[in-house]
């Protein structure tokens, strides 16, 4: 008699969460195939009424709360998910404009997610509403390093007393022209930010970027984003690339879906 073969058990699937991009309109647009995304799956959209939540499956391992709370201490990991977050937001800009959400929102299932979409209906249109057709440009100005002196030449036989005072003197110079240099970069930045931010629907300023951190030469003495019509990018681009003054540098970066406002709602 042939003895039965005892069934294989089924491997289990690693249990799947809802991790959630963007808010939206529902919109007619397609996303581009083979978007990279976050855990390598396609997003997709889940509807609840008159919003769209972008949405895409990731493993339980990764993003479950005890495990993503300790992926977020690794800076490879957490820069490798937030380049993935942020490829899925610009597409999303191609065909709507999107209200993103903060990186790593999970659900544990579609359920999940409308209920997300139920709790936050009112602030989320609101937050659509006054972000529709527009886009976040960010505007960074720096304090320029004045260029080192050439080192002069050492007399044949300089007073050994005078040494000192010399160099001393030399010192005092070279701080009081970089506090000056640095008022000077204040000022216009105050000047910019003002005459950018009238032509903003808002405006928002960051924390200064540390020089360490960025790698950026200078002094960073604004670190700006501001929130603009579409149709009023050009103006805005040309407001800020006459800005040319000696001893500051001005950066122009965008357009962005609208990180920096994503929480304006509130303030509506």
């Amino acid at each position: 008699m042939t003895p039965a073969t005892a069934p294989v058990p089924a491997t289990p699937r690693t249990p799947r969460l809802r991790y959630v991009y963007a808010v939206c309109r529902p919109f007619d647009g397609v996303l581009p195939e083979g978007l990279r995304a976050v855990g390598d799956q396609p997003p997709r959209l889940v509807r609840h009424g008159d919003l769209v939540a972008v949405v895409g499956a990731v493993p339980a391992e990764d993003f479950d709360e005890a495990p993503l709370r300790a992926h977020l201490e690794d800076l490879d990991w957490l820069s490798a998910t937030a380049r993935a977050h942020d490829a899925v937001i610009a597409a999303l800009t191609t065909v709507t404009c999107p209200l993103p959400l903060r990186l790593a929102t999970v659900c544990r299932d579609d359920s999940g997610v409308r209920r997300l979409l139920e709790e936050g209906h009112d602030r989320f249109v609101r937050a659509l509403e006054r972000l529709d057709g527009r886009v976040e440009w960010g505007v960074k100005v720096y304090a320029e390093p004045e260029p080192k002196p050439r080192p002069e030449p050492e007399p044949a036989a300089a007073p050994a007393t005078g040494g000192g005072r010399d160099y001393l003197r030399r010192r005092l110079k070279e701080r009081r022209g970089h506090e000056a240099g640095l008022r000077h970069a204040e000022d216009l930045a105050r000047r910019l930010h003002d005459e950018l931010s009238r032509h903003a629907e808002a405006a928002t300023v960051h924390p200064p970027q540390d020089a360490k951190l960025s790698g950026a030469g200078g002094v960073n003495v604004l670190n700006a984003a501001y929130l603009v019509d579409r149709e009023r990018g050009e103006g805005f681009v040309q407001l800020v690339r006459g800005v040319s003054e000696e001893g500051v540098r001005v950066e122009l970066t965008g357009p962005w879906a609208p990180y920096s406002f994503a929480g304006i709602a509130e303030d509506a």
